[in-house]
């Protein structure tokens, strides 16, 4: 049985925590940035923690845990 290759793309965009949960990037933060305000520019630079249930689905892609 050849190994499983893990999905390039979903490995890149998330990191795993010490804690095993997943941080994801805000989306919004590409182009169109001269009508978003400075404040919501600044808090769209942080990452966040992803749901649960999407988290184990990524996980599984990615061969994170």
């Amino acid at each position: 049985m050849p190994k499983v290759k893990t999905k390039k793309a979903v490995r890149k965009r998330f990191k795993m925590t010490s804690s095993g949960l997943l941080m994801r990037s805000k989306q919004g933060r590409r182009h169109i940035l001269t009508k978003k305000t400075s404040k919501r520019k600044r808090q769209l630079k942080k990452s966040i923690v992803m749901s649960e249930s999407y988290a184990k689905l990524y996980k599984r892609l990615a061969r994170l845990a």
